[in-house]
């Protein structure tokens, strides 16, 4: 009798670790796809656009799961990121480490469009964003980037 518990018992499990394994896998693609360095192509924050002349001076660049962002040159955070493509749409965590957020969590969605991938943020330590959309006073970022030339 214990034998068929056994079988039963790994025929349930086997579909789960496939699923997880994907996640994994769809994580891993992602992260992939985000290394390197990237420009901003648009920006909007609090449901107000950036100006242009910082869009050319905006850059991410990610090692591993380490993310920088500069602006002209100069530190505009750190921090680590968690990617979890299993969600619709797909979720990203940034934990601040360095910059004027340093300490906070921004909870984020993803999407890649093409070459492109846009986020959008809710304000630190706020809830998610279901959208990628940004009104006046959401506390929001939405920015699209594009792999930088050399």
């Amino acid at each position: 009798m214990r034998t068929p518990l056994f079988i039963l018992t790994l025929l349930a499990t086997v579909p789960l670790h496939r699923v997880e394994a994907q996640g994994v896998g769809a994580a891993v693609s992602d992260s992939s796809r985000l290394q390197g360095a990237w420009t901003m192509a648009s920006g909007a924050a609090d449901g107000v656009p950036m100006p242009s002349t910082y869009l050319t001076t905006m850059k991410r660049v990610l090692s591993g799961n380490v993310l920088t962002v500069t602006m002209g040159g100069r530190l505009y955070f750190q921090a680590t990121i968690h990617l979890d493509p299993s969600h619709t749409p797909k979720t990203i965590d940034y934990h601040m480490t360095a910059g004027f957020t340093a300490g906070a969590v921004q909870r984020g969605i993803y999407e890649f469009i093409g070459d492109t991938v846009r986020f959008c943020f809710g304000a630190p330590n706020a809830a998610r964003p279901a959208e990628f959309r940004t009104v006046p006073g959401d506390g929001r970022t939405l920015s699209a980037w594009v792999p930088s030339r050399p």
